[in-house]
């Protein structure tokens, strides 16, 4: 399974991603092990999507990354 993911940051921005193990990847956010987000802690898992194709899941990402897909996020799922 594949999950594209927002975390909310301790300066209030968001962070979309991408990962096959989710719980890891939160960790290592945390740990500080991302370049975005390693002065923006602690983050907050705020929203996921499952997915059973990589291929969706990068697709999903990089639609939330976009104009219309953060309007869409500010909407829906924030």
């Amino acid at each position: 399974m594949e999950f594209t993911y927002l975390l909310k940051c301790s300066d209030n921005t968001i962070y979309t991603g991408h990962t096959q193990d989710l719980e890891k990847r939160i960790k290592r956010h945390n740990k500080g092990e991302n370049t975005y987000t390693k002065y923006r802690l602690p983050v907050e898992l705020i929203f996921y999507a499952v997915f059973y194709d990589k291929y969706k899941a990068i697709a999903f990402e990089k639609y939330l990354k976009s104009g219309s897909g953060k309007a869409f996020a500010k909407r829906h799922l924030i």
